[in-house]
């Protein structure tokens, strides 16, 4: 009875301290990912690309603040969001705080749910149910119009529903977006069909990375599609990694580049923050993403473009 009881005490002090560090440590190691990814034309130059996503930003948040501002450093080509910024409805100036010194850089983005509705509390267990199983359940509105504003009158493009083409350092890019697949807002009909096959590069931007939705991309020709949602598992177990994607995706493909079909390729955020709600992460560090694109004839970049390398910046605990 004392080996037993011993067993069970240390079994609930392991499972303390794992809850713990997953929620007072891990969930702001500010982490950045660097992946090498070949999708550009021939003979084109090397483009860097920040991906931004799943910020859920409170507004007492202030070292993830810093941390993300810190960002404008590594001088991106271009910046990224695929949504998912706010956590509470007075966190828009937040956002802006953090972004500020990205905004001034080219920049595209799309929204997710949690832009639109505040988190609700819920039974931290219907994280893990089967996405099929669970009752959506949105919160207030959020001021996502407020936050588009912003990102817009800095030069950002909203690509929400739309095809452009834009030029970034003398490359030519097609993108093009979706609202939030999630809440089942996505109307992939108003940007179908082939891009420009001379462009430099055919961006698509999506939230959450639902494979009806990377499917009509790839075969439209898309070379790279970019989004969230997944927080790359947020609870991932080693040896086994993310329990769930909270989405239609495989686990595997939870954060991270992969291929989709033949010709696209896919780059998921495991994202900034969580759900107040349930503010803990495992095995899984808060994210954003430095892509380095090359040309597919780049063997380098091909033979280097399944791994990522991880960089910190110093950042010490929020409040709040």
């Amino acid at each position: 009875m004392k080996t037993f009881g011993r067993v069970v005490l240390g079994t609930a002090a392991l499972g303390a301290a794992t809850i713990g560090y997953a929620s007072l440590i891990e969930r702001t190691r500010w982490t950045l990912r660097e992946a090498t990814v070949p999708v550009l034309a021939e003979g084109s130059a090397p483009l860097r690309v920040l991906h931004i996503s799943d910020l859920h930003m409170m507004p007492g948040q202030r070292s993830k603040q810093r941390w993300v501002a810190e960002l404008a450093r590594l001088q991106p080509d271009l910046v990224v969001n695929t949504g998912d910024n706010l956590a509470h409805r007075l966190a828009v100036p937040a956002v802006v705080r953090a972004l500020g010194p990205l905004l001034e850089l080219p920049g595209l983005f799309v929204f997710g749910s949690n832009d639109y509705y505040a988190p609700k509390p819920k039974n931290p267990a219907r994280y893990l149910m089967p996405k099929k199983r669970k009752k959506r359940i949105h919160g207030v509105p959020l001021p996502w119009r407020d936050l588009r504003a912003a990102f817009v009158e800095h030069g950002w493009v909203d690509l929400t529903h739309v095809r452009e083409s834009i030029t970034v350092g003398g490359r030519t890019i097609v993108v093009s977006g979706v609202d939030d697949p999630h809440l089942k807002r996505d109307r992939y009909e108003e940007i179908a069909g082939q891009p420009d096959p001379t462009a430099n590069l055919r961006l698509g931007l999506t939230h959450s990375p639902e494979p009806r939705v990377l499917d009509l991309f790839a075969a439209d020709g898309y070379d790279l599609v970019m989004a969230g949602h997944t927080h790359g598992g947020q609870l991932r177990l080693p040896g086994y990694g993310a329990i769930v994607t909270n989405c239609e995706l495989d686990r595997a493909r939870a954060r991270g580049v992969s291929r989709w079909g033949t010709h696209t390729w896919l780059h998921v955020s495991a994202g900034l923050g969580t759900s107040p709600y349930t503010p803990v992460r495992f095995a899984c560090p808060p994210e954003a993403s430095l892509l380095t694109l090359v040309p597919r004839s780049n063997s380098a970049g091909q033979k280097g473009s399944g791994s990522a390398r991880e960089t910190r910046f110093g950042a010490g605990a929020d409040i709040g």
